[in-house]
């Protein structure tokens, strides 16, 4: 029988997210992808440096325990050449990285190879990529190589943080907030506290992610987070849509429009998905982070 990733949480990741390929890419993004195959064979012995996704990733493969059938699925999905993608898996093995499966498509779009695999999580360092993957329904987010590193402090425990409104939850609340300010988004949000919110992109990634705490025969652990700018009264609705869904998070911290960054620094995630690009700014000096281009507040580019 051929082998299947049926029951697996599946995270593609471009080499870009996960290993440090800035100096190289440089070349790509001058259009001499010769120069920059050439750059990559000449450093194929080298280990690249890990990425801003590297700790995800590298907590990710540790729920995968031995002996038993792998949970977590990691796929290089990138946009470099067969050549460069030799680095990758001598990087991987470098660094323990248990990844075994990759998709080079030498500057073409590998979004579409998404479906195939059954992935449920897209990180690339691409926009065109990642909003291609959301049109597709796959949860995916824009990750930004000038991100902190993740902290190091916590290696047993895979910590992720969400924000609400267009990534957890869909962006009805956000675009009355768009329309009518916020005096209207909080009676819109008062007036149908007892009502769920329809999901989001990542509803589907934070149920995997509950689903392998809840496993619980891995020395890893699972902390989650909801950072959102929501304050009272508009916080019962998120909390009550969560209940609905029967989903737990471990901490909910509604900020009322503070900056996200210093609160994500104490949280000290692994990473951190948000739609807004003033709050990934803002994260993104202190912990990994990657933009969601999804909701109201990111329309369709002209050249998309």
């Amino acid at each position: 029988m051929p082998a299947s990733l049926e029951g697996q949480l599946v995270v593609a990741i471009s080499s870009r997210a996960l290993f440090d390929f800035e100096a190289e890419n440089e070349l790509f993004e001058a259009a001499d992808d010769r120069a920059y195959m050439a750059l990559q064979q000449q450093r194929l012995d080298v280990p690249a440096r890990p990425g801003v996704a590297f700790s995800l990733v590298e907590k990710l493969l540790r729920f995968n325990a031995t002996g038993e059938a792998p949970r977590v699925e990691v796929v290089v999905l990138s946009r470099n050449d067969p050549i460069s993608g030799m680095r990758v898996f001598r990087s991987a093995h470098h660094y323990g990285l248990a990844i075994q499966r990759g998709v080079f498509t030498r500057g073409a779009s590998p979004w579409r190879y998404l479906r195939p695999l059954q992935a449920q999580l897209f990180l690339s360092a691409n926009e065109a990529d990642v909003r291609q993957a959301l049109d597709a329904g796959v949860a995916a987010a824009r990750v930004l190589p000038a991100s902190a590193q993740a902290s190091r402090a916590h290696p047993e425990e895979l910590r992720i943080a969400f924000d609400g409104d267009a990534v957890l939850f869909s962006d009805e609340a956000e675009r009355v907030f768009q329309a009518e300010g916020l005096s209207a988004f909080q009676a819109h949000e008062r007036a149908r506290a007892a009502t769920p919110l329809a999901p989001g992109p990542f509803k589907p990634v934070l149920e995997a992610l509950q689903r392998l705490q809840q496993a619980g025969d891995t020395a890893m652990r699972v902390r989650t987070a909801l950072v959102t700018a929501r304050s009272s009264p508009a916080h019962e609705r998120a909390i009550r849509t969560l209940m609905d869904w029967r989903i737990e998070v471990d901490e909910a911290l509604f900020l009322g429009g503070l900056a996200k960054g210093e609160f994500l620094r104490e949280f000290e995630p692994d990473f951190f998905f948000d739609d807004q690009l003033g709050h990934i700014a803002s994260a993104s000096r202190h912990v990994p982070a990657g933009h969601v281009a999804s909701g109201i507040a990111n329309p369709p580019r002209a050249d998309s």
